[in-house]
C-alpha cells in the first residue's frame, strides 16, 4: 500500500531562527490504498472568489546567469514564449521546469526566484508563458486546459534537454501532471505549489450558483470578479468544457516517479484538501504533502521560497545518479 507523508509545518519571516528556516508542529504518515481516498471537502467557489491560480507579483531585476537564453516557438501559429539556461558543465542530474497559473506568467516571484536557486547551483533551468499569458501570443479568453497543456509540452520538447523535474504552481499542477502523462520519459519527478488540479469543475462549475451557469451556457463566457486584478477576469464555457476532457482526480494517476506537495492551509482560492486528493490519486510510492500552517494560496514569502528551493534540492538530489 501506497504511504503519503504529511507533514505540518509553519514558516514565518519573523520567526526565532535562521532566516527561512523551518519549525515543525506535526507529522503524521497517511496510508492511502485504493479504497480509502479522502472525500475532498473541498471549499465551494462563489462569484467572490478566485479559481485555481492567481497572477503572481513579478520579481525585482532578474539577476540572471549570461547562458540563460530567451526565445518563442509557434503553436498553432502563436508565439509561445519561454527561456531556458542549460545545465553548467560537469552538473548532472534533472533539469528543472516551472510551470505557472492561472492568468500568470514566467516573471512571477517563484518563477524567477527557482531560477536564481537553480542557475546559481548549475542545474538547467527552464520558464515559459502559455499562450495568452505574459509575452507568449493569442488572447486569454481563447485559452483552454487543452491547449495551455499543449503548450507546455511544446516547451518540453523543443527546449529542455534529457529528464526534467516539473514545478507547477496552481493551475501549473495540474498542468504538470498533465504533462507528466503526456510524456512520461521526459518527466523524472514532480513538484506542486498550492496544485489546483480540476479547478475548472471542482472550484469554478462547482462553486457558482445557477444563473451563472445560465449566463455561461447562454453568453459563452463570465466575468469573475478578482481578488488580483481592478478589473473582472472572463470564465469561457469553453474553458470550462474542455476542462472536463483533462480530469485527473476521477482514477488514479499512472506517474511512479518522486512526488513532492506544497500547500497553505490559510489557502481561500485552492482548498490544501485538493493537494490531498492529489497524493491519494498518484500511484507513486513516494509522495510527500507538506502542508504551510500559516501560508496562503501564493506562498512566495521568503521562508516559503526556501521551502520550495530545499524541496526542488532534495527532489534533484535524489533523482541524480
Amino acid at each position: 500500500m501506497p504511504v503519503v507523508s504529511v507533514a505540518v509545518v509553519a514558516v514565518s519571516d519573523g520567526m526565532n531562527g535562521a532566516p527561512g528556516q523551518d519549525r515543525q508542529t506535526n507529522e503524521t504518515m497517511v496510508a492511502v490504498g485504493d479504497d480509502e481516498r479522502p472525500d475532498g471537502e473541498d471549499t465551494p467557489m462563489n462569484e467572490h472568489t478566485t479559481p485555481g491560480g492567481a497572477h503572481h507579483s513579478p520579481a525585482g531585476g532578474d539577476r540572471l546567469d549570461a547562458r540563460g537564453r530567451s526565445g518563442t516557438l509557434i503553436r498553432d501559429g502563436l508565439p509561445i514564449a519561454w527561456r531556458h539556461t542549460p545545465a553548467a558543465p560537469g552538473v548532472r542530474g534533472p533539469g528543472v521546469m516551472f510551470l505557472g497559473g492561472f492568468m500568470s506568467d514566467m516573471t512571477g516571484t517563484k518563477a524567477v526566484a527557482l531560477e536564481r536557486w537553480a542557475v546559481g547551483r548549475g542545474i538547467a533551468y527552464t520558464r515559459f508563458d502559455y499562450r495568452g499569458h505574459g509575452d507568449s501570443g493569442g488572447r486569454f479568453d481563447d485559452g483552454t486546459i487543452g491547449a495551455w497543456v499543449g503548450d507546455a509540452v511544446a516547451v518540453l520538447d523543443a527546449v529542455t534537454a534529457g529528464p526534467q523535474i516539473l514545478v507547477g504552481s496552481s493551475m501549473g499542477g495540474w498542468m504538470m501532471v498533465l504533462a507528466a502523462l503526456h510524456r512520461p520519459e521526459r518527466v523524472a519527478g514532480l513538484v506542486g505549489i498550492a496544485s489546483a488540479p480540476d479547478f475548472t469543475e471542482d472550484l469554478i462549475w462547482n462553486g457558482i450558483g445557477e444563473e451563472i451557469r445560465a449566463t455561461l451556457v447562454r453568453e459563452g463566457r463570465w466575468y469573475r470578479p478578482s481578488a488580483y486584478f481592478a478589473e473582472p477576469k472572463p470564465i469561457t464555457r469553453a474553458l470550462i468544457e474542455d476542462g472536463r476532457e483533462h480530469l485527473v482526480l476521477r482514477a488514479p494517476i499512472p506517474f511512479t516517479g518522486p512526488v513532492r506537495l506544497l500547500h497553505g492551509q490559510e489557502d481561500r482560492d485552492v482548498p490544501w484538501n485538493t493537494s490531498l486528493r492529489l497524493s491519494a490519486a498518484l500511484t507513486s510510492p513516494d509522495v510527500r504533502l507538506t502542508l504551510v500552517k500559516d501560508g496562503d494560496h501564493r506562498l512566495s514569502r521568503d521562508a516559503d521560497i526556501a521551502l520550495l528551493c530545499r524541496t526542488v534540492a532534495e527532489l534533484h538530489e535524489t533523482l541524480t545518479p
